[in-house]
């Protein structure tokens, strides 16, 4: 596979959101390198080229900390962001 390099636009506001982003990418297989950055606002994901990490699998993980992501692009092509959301959230239950 190819590398990939994601980059979202994360909703920051001091040094612990920013962490909180580095902490659950910092665990994720398949990363190369990453950035995050409070200043710009950006999380920026460069996979390795064997790497099985696609973009809503990355998205649904910065999800998690609870940061709003407000944008998305795979290799410079602006994506929704909207796509993983379900994956974010526990098992909903059905309406009867």
């Amino acid at each position: 596979m190819p590398q990939h390099t994601y980059k979202f636009n994360v909703a920051m506001s001091c040094g612990g959101c920013s962490g909180a982003v580095e902490r659950v990418l910092k665990k994720l297989d398949g990363i190369d390198h990453y950035e995050v950055s409070l200043e710009k606002q950006t999380a920026e994901i460069v996979t390795t080229e064997d790497s099985p990490l696609d973009f809503n699998t990355v998205l649904t993980t910065i999800k998690k900390t609870g940061k709003k992501v407000k944008s998305g692009e795979e290799d410079g092509k602006e994506l929704p962001i909207d796509v993983a959301a379900s994956a974010t959230e526990p098992n909903p239950v059905p309406v009867v």
